[in-house]
């Protein structure tokens, strides 16, 4: 029989039938924000996070940590006091973690549709324990109301030791995995005029992948200006030269995150939030480009001699 561990440790008998499991939820999600046409792209883009800059489901999980940690501590607190109104902010806690349990799902799968192996598996696992740690509240919630406390709190207690066990995979998603991570971080571009391609070897319109000091570099020739980015999409490693032109941007050609030639920021597309590495621009002169400078602040550089 197959096994999983607490961090996501999955034997290769299950591997074939996990994987087209995945790839089936992960195609039903897509099929539903795209059924809604521009307002589920819409939904996408604000759910993702690409107007915030960084993922909003890692703003979201927040709320349910930290109230249904508050609640446990009432319950604590409250059980060896005695106190009505410790009980009363223990159930007001479990019902503010439902609620925000629920938006951070809804993040957290939209964010799990454009996710990939094995970060893909290792989401699914954690978002199995985290519907059954909100599960587990929304049965206790019940419980109190119908003035069973003790199951409740019991319940809780259940449900928190589940919801960490979720936050602990989680974590590994990020740390192990780089998931919600700019994958462009780290990469350094050259601050000054850098030469690092012939100005015959870039062709119109066509996206055309560059190296300096190992740092790939994306350089466009386009609408007679040429404009230079980070080649690495930040959202998943996705190469932006593989990707194809749409207007003034670069769609990747794994996730279909598309950024701005101009300034590299993501545009109406996630799931990436935050923008590639790019930088002003020169008017096309034969032997003049750009490149990209620093992640943040980003200059024009020398790379086509």
């Amino acid at each position: 029989m197959a096994t999983v561990d607490i961090t996501g440790g999955i034997d290769a008998d299950e591997s074939a039938s996990s994987k087209a499991l995945e790839e089936r939820l992960q195609k039903s999600i897509h099929q539903a924000f795209a059924a809604a046409g521009p307002r589920g792209q819409q939904a996408k883009n604000f759910l993702n996070g690409t107007w915030l800059g960084h993922p909003l489901h890692s703003v979201l999980t927040d709320i349910p940590v930290g109230a249904w940690t508050a609640a446990l501590v009432c319950d604590g607190v409250g059980l060896m006091s005695g106190s009505a109104a410790l009980a009363g902010a223990a159930d007001s806690a479990v019902a503010i973690g439902l609620a925000g349990a629920l938006a951070a799902a809804a993040a957290g799968i939209t964010d799990w549709q454009d996710s990939d192996a094995p970060a893909r598996r290792l989401g699914m696992i954690h978002g199995v324990l985290n519907l059954a740690g909100t599960a587990l509240f929304a049965a206790s919630l019940i419980a109190r109301r119908r003035k069973a406390r003790p199951a409740g709190r019991v319940l809780g207690a259940l449900g928190f030791g589940t919801m960490i066990a979720a936050a602990r995979l989680g974590g590994q998603m990020v740390f192990d995995h780089r998931v919600g991570v700019d994958r462009t971080a780290g990469q350094e571009f050259p601050a000054d005029f850098t030469p690092v391609l012939p100005a015959a070897a870039l062709a119109q319109d066509q996206p055309t992948r560059a190296e300096h000091a190992g740092v790939p570099i994306l350089l466009v020739r386009h609408s007679g200006r040429i404009f230079a980015m980070a080649e690495t999409c930040s959202h998943f490693s996705g190469p932006l030269s593989e990707g194809k032109l749409v207007g003034m941007s670069i769609e990747c050609p794994w996730h279909r995150s598309r950024f701005a030639l101009e300034d590299g920021r993501v545009l109406d597309r996630a799931p990436a939030t935050v923008p590639a590495g790019a930088g002003a621009q020169r008017p096309n002169r034969g032997e003049e480009s750009a490149a990209p400078g620093g992640a943040a602040a980003l200059r024009l550089s020398e790379c086509v001699s």
